[in-house]
């Protein structure tokens, strides 16, 4: 079986957020698959990034799948929310949610992709009841909250055992990495079996953001043998 082409998914909370309309830009207009958003209510994380306004006018000018990452307490209770501004791809924490195959049934019957998140304490084997169900799961490399920190290398190795975990029961499965990814790490991430790159610092704090995306699009595991 030849290996999907991954998707790179710019994150929105490393953007400039005086120049947001600007950074939107560059990001519709580069080789850029989705946008990721990260939705922070200080509670399950410490950090608060932005809300329901925000979101709307990201989506207003997005050109590309809104891909919203919801680090929050009780997400039950906002997804149809976010269903309606916009959000194509709805990603919960496994830690945040009492009833995980509920929320993620609600999130698909709204239309929507549903993602199910992990931290880095949390191990994989947590998602063995539910892998046949999601869509998407989304390995958190840093413990979530802020962005630029560094990443965490048993990331590989979870990527690798959720590959083993879905194999012959979720064969579609997308797996996403989130937490300092870079062009330093990428091809090691794709290697071990992850599917979509979450790029922060390494987009918008790059020179050339269109060229930090496109040389994370160009990489591929095909380029050397494993």
């Amino acid at each position: 079986m030849s290996k999907r082409k991954h998707l790179v998914a710019p994150s929105v909370l490393s953007a400039d957020f005086a120049h947001l309309y600007d950074d939107i830009a560059m990001v519709n207009q580069s080789e850029a698959d989705w946008f990721h958003v990260d939705i922070m209510d200080g509670v399950f994380v410490p950090n608060i990034s932005f809300g329901f306004p925000v979101l709307a006018s990201i989506a207003h000018y997005a050109k590309k799948p809104l891909d919203v990452h919801l680090m929050i307490v009780e997400p039950d209770r906002y997804i149809e929310q976010f269903q309606a501004i916009g959000a194509d791809n709805i990603t919960v924490h496994a830690e945040a949610c009492t009833h995980l195959n509920r929320t993620v049934q609600s999130i698909q019957e709204l239309g929507c992709t549903a993602g199910v998140a992990i931290n880095p304490g949390t191990p994989v084997s947590h998602l063995y009841e539910v892998v046949e169900d999601v869509d998407l799961v989304l390995i958190m490399s840093v413990n979530p909250g802020f962005g630029g920190q560094n990443f965490i290398e048993s990331t590989y190795r979870k990527i690798m055992e959720l590959r083993e975990m879905a194999a012959g029961r979720n064969d579609s499965l997308l797996i996403e990495v989130d937490g300092g990814v870079s062009s330093h790490n990428a091809l090691a991430l794709l290697k071990a079996g992850a599917d979509i790159l979450v790029a922060g610092n390494a987009v918008f704090s790059a020179k050339n953001p269109t060229q930090a995306i496109a040389e994370l699009k160009k990489i591929s595991p095909d380029l050397i043998s494993v």
